[in-house]
């Protein structure tokens, strides 16, 4: 779609800052509960399972509204490397937000261990039981949480650029509106 707006709709804005606090939730209680034994273990393990499927769901819808409604235009005065390096960063922030529950979850598969949602409801899984692909997985999901991690990082060292040094409207273009 070829965007003629300066500003995300407020339903864009609502998912991208929703979901900002939940990934930035999930990588630190992914963290956290690869860090301890205590027991608090299992109630992280217990928060992090559910949360990584709420953030698979809300990535779909965020994917078909981006598809929908588009993005502002970048500024003119944007040089083209860094149009590129944008648009290229945030391709690869989708591409984690999707590959991260579902190698999780396939992690989960492979171990035989249930993706629990709430009590007695758990989804099924999506691969074989097999300790081999369960190892596999599981050291992928912690390459992809520390890259998505780096990205992240990345991306909020670009909208601080944006928001108060260049000023350039692009950190405007996702901020919550003021009230006047």
């Amino acid at each position: 779609m070829n965007a003629t707006h300066t500003q995300f709709t407020a339903l864009q804005k609502l998912l991208h800052w929703s979901m900002a606090v939940l990934i930035l939730t999930m990588l630190f209680v992914g963290v956290a509960m690869v860090a301890t034994v205590s027991h608090a273990h299992q109630t992280l393990v217990n928060l992090h399972r559910p949360l990584g499927i709420a953030l698979l769901l809300l990535v779909m819808v965020r994917i078909v509204v981006r598809l929908r409604k588009g993005s502002p235009p970048l500024p003119d005065s944007m040089p083209a490397a860094q149009r590129v390096i944008a648009r290229g960063s945030h391709v690869v922030l989708y591409a984690l937000m999707v590959a991260m529950p579902l190698v999780g979850w396939g992690m989960l598969s492979a171990g035989g261990y249930p993706v629990t949602m709430a009590g007695a409801i758990h989804l099924p899984p999506i691969l074989p039981a097999d300790v081999r692909l369960f190892a596999l997985l599981r050291a992928l999901h912690t390459g992809l949480a520390f890259t998505l991690f780096a990205v992240v990082l990345a991306h909020l060292a670009a909208a601080l650029l944006h928001g108060l040094i260049l000023r350039d409207g692009v950190f405007s273009a996702m901020a919550p509106r003021r009230s006047s």
